[in-house]
């Protein structure tokens, strides 16, 4: 019986040990992964009144979620390094519309005192969901995005 719970212990240690040797995606190579598995630029989007989730891909481009299964990656005019310490964001819309080139990501930041800044959406892609749920399986950080616990997974 002992045996076994050694095995049994020395497997699970071997498991975690793999996991733990495998580095996480840097923030370039994340977006890298992103554009190429996003569709042709399209002008605009509907946006729900709350986003299911976002993940800032360094301080130029971000992915954002309206629900669990449909994403889109936002290529910014410039950088935008509040994004780094953006405790939450929101989008600019027009008649519920995110469209490229007029509207912005709004980075809010806790911290001694509430900041916040915009920064201007150049381009937007539509993400391929389902390739990229596929690859969260062999991703080592498979939480890609910031989740909103309030909004649910599926549109109502």
């Amino acid at each position: 019986m002992a045996v076994r719970r050694t095995f049994t212990f020395l497997g699970a240690l071997v498991l975690v040990t793999a996991c733990a040797t495998l580095a996480p995606m840097t923030p370039v190579e994340r977006l890298e992964f992103y554009r190429a598995n996003a569709g042709e630029p399209a002008g605009s989007f509907h946006s729900p009144a709350r986003l299911w989730g976002w993940r800032a891909l360094g301080d130029s481009a971000l992915t954002v979620w309206t629900s669990k299964n449909q994403g889109f990656l936002l290529e910014l005019a410039n950088q935008c390094p509040e994004m780094a310490v953006a405790s939450s964001i929101g989008l600019t819309t027009r008649n519920e519309q995110v469209a490229a080139g007029l509207d912005s990501v709004v980075i809010q930041r806790r911290g001694g005192a509430a900041s916040v800044s915009a920064c201007r959406i150049d381009t937007i892609r539509p993400i391929n969901t389902r390739v990229v749920k596929e690859s969260r399986r062999d991703m080592h950080d498979a939480d890609l995005v910031n989740r909103d616990p309030a909004v649910p997974d599926q549109p109502r």
